[in-house]
């Protein structure tokens, strides 16, 4: 059997057009989701700012509102506020003349400023029990006010040039101040400001290249189906012009002058030879169709893969006799259930053996062989064909690709039973057969296997006239005899060795049925 695909030379499913493609819309979308967190980033940092700056501004606000009490309360001056911070203390005379009480000196002098780099603007002089933020000496200071009980104070309002000592004068003090520098709220804005300036990029950096690369792994797969289902209307095109030209050429040449009866039967038996190949093209592309959209539906039931084969085979009957091909069937003596949908497993051996009875020479050889393999159940169909060259067996499965430029199929057979297998839990096993051709089987998980006593079928000898199949290249570990894990998708496997080196062959005790001869006794293959 040989890679029954049509193949019209190697092609790239995702061509360099693609994949210019998917860099450019997924680098587009990184830049627009970039452009995006960045706007959202800047928004958030603002308000994280301002939400520390009225936090750290309400603290301020709390220790001054704390000192204000305490002072008009009779308890005396702060120094400094619950956080360490020092507390300026400004009063107001009753001339509007100003005081200031500087910390460094523990509140114990007052004087009147000297220049407008610690007194406070006039605006501030007026302050209540609301603070406010104003510039002192360009520094940014919150203050608070009350009026207090009048108090008579000396102070010094310059020096006597004479003798040099201080000239005092009363001032009657009607009003208190209390301020504290913002400089630590300035100074924790900073530090948010640094932070958010060093982690923006780092996080917009981030962005930008999980966006890419997040959109190139989506992006690429999506552009691959699109590029193959592009690919295979193209080739549903082509497989459906070349026979349609022929019927159109027939029909055209029949129409333009009158023929003898021979050529009208040979124009009709061309004509109805391309209505086939279109009949079948179309079948293969509805069953597909269908395929892929019931898929998740189709209900599964307990089936005896070895009675399906026998009626697969029997159907094949004809056209094995047709062209001289020897047609067996070997099947273990115990009950080897699959759990699939029947027709699902029908049409895939309807394909195995339609590829084996097409492509098989003359007087060939076609051997069905169904067995447990410890808890699997392994379906092989080997014929002694041309056989499936190592470097198209990774492609065969591919839609409409062949290997051979043998007429007959559009390359679509491969394509349903690896469906098939996909969705029934299956694996692939592709290797030479012992025929000397190729050998495509599958291995199920086995359904029921300890219910009919038959966990032992697995460990019988195989016939002794069975030649062995050469060992695929590369370290290929032998069949598990452990309970299998779940199903898992079908891939591509050499022929599993048997202890010996050879492929596993079923066991002896077998029904053999060569399809074209009369029935006789079950024998051993031999």
């Amino acid at each position: 059997m040989t890679a029954r695909r049509a193949g019209r030379g190697s092609r790239d499913t995702r061509p360099p057009d693609a994949l210019h493609r998917v860099r450019v819309a997924s680098t587009r979308v990184a830049l627009i989701s970039t452009a995006i967190v960045a706007a959202v980033y800047l928004v958030i940092a603002v308000v994280v700012l301002a939400i520390v700056s009225a936090r750290e501004t309400s603290e301020v606000d709390t220790q001054l509102s704390q000192a204000l009490a305490r002072s008009t309360a009779g308890g005396g001056l702060q120094a400094a506020g619950t956080s360490g911070n020092p507390l300026w203390y400004w009063f107001v005379a009753a001339d509007g003349t100003e005081l200031v009480c500087d910390p460094q000196t523990q509140l114990q002098t007052c004087t009147i400023p000297s220049s407008s780099s610690s007194g406070l603007p006039v605006s501030a002089q007026g302050v209540g029990a609301n603070p406010l933020t104003v510039s002192v000496g360009g520094a940014g200071f919150r203050v608070i006010g009350a009026d207090i009980t009048p108090v008579a104070y000396d102070a010094a309002v310059g020096t006597d040039p004479a003798t040099g000592l201080p000239i005092d004068e009363q001032l009657t003090l009607v009003r208190m101040i209390i301020g504290q520098s913002l400089s630590g709220v300035t100074s924790a804005e900073g530090n948010l400001i640094l932070a958010e300036t060093l982690v923006g990029p780092i996080l917009l950096l981030a962005v930008f290249l999980g966006a890419l690369t997040i959109g190139r792994r989506v992006a690429a797969p999506i552009e691959e189906a699109r590029v193959r289902q592009m690919e295979f209307t193209a080739d549903a095109s082509h497989e459906l012009r070349t026979p349609l030209s022929v019927i159109e050429a027939q029909t055209s040449l029949a129409l333009a002058e009158p023929r003898d009866p021979a050529w009208y039967r040979a124009a009709f038996q061309r004509v109805q030879g391309e209505s086939g190949r279109i009949r079948r093209l179309v079948e293969d592309l509805l069953w597909l169709a269908r395929f892929d959209t019931t898929r998740d539906r189709a209900p599964a039931e307990h089936v005896d893969l070895a009675i399906l084969s026998e009626m697969a085979a029997d159907r094949f009957t004809a056209v094995a006799e047709a062209k001289g091909v020897q047609l067996s069937v070997r099947t273990a003596s115990v009950p080897l259930i699959v759990h699939a949908p029947p027709e699902w497993l029908d049409r895939l051996l309807g394909v195995l053996l339609d590829n084996a009875c097409k492509y098989v020479p003359e007087g060939g050889t076609v051997d069905v062989t169904v067995w447990a393999d410890g808890n699997r159940v392994r379906l092989a169909v080997d014929d002694s064909g041309p056989g499936i060259p190592a470097a198209e067996r990774s492609r065969i499965f591919d839609r409409f690709r062949r290997a051979t430029d043998q007429p007959g199929g559009a390359g679509l057979g491969l394509a349903i039973a690896n469906s098939v297998v996909s969705a029934t839990g299956g694996r692939w096993t592709i290797g030479d057969s012992p025929l000397g051709g190729a050998s495509l089987g599958v291995l199920w998980p086995r359904s029921l296997s300890g219910s009919h006593g038959s966990t032992g079928a697995a460990s019988e000898p195989p016939p002794p006239s069975a030649p062995s199949l050469p060992a695929p290249p590369g370290p290929v570990a032998p069949p598990p005899t452990t309970p299998e894990p779940p199903p898992t998708p079908p891939m591509l496997a050499p022929a599993a060795p048997s202890p010996a080196g050879g492929v596993a062959e079923p066991p002896a005790a077998v029904a053999v049925r060569l399809h074209g001869e009369p029935e006789a006794d079950p024998q051993p293959l031999g």
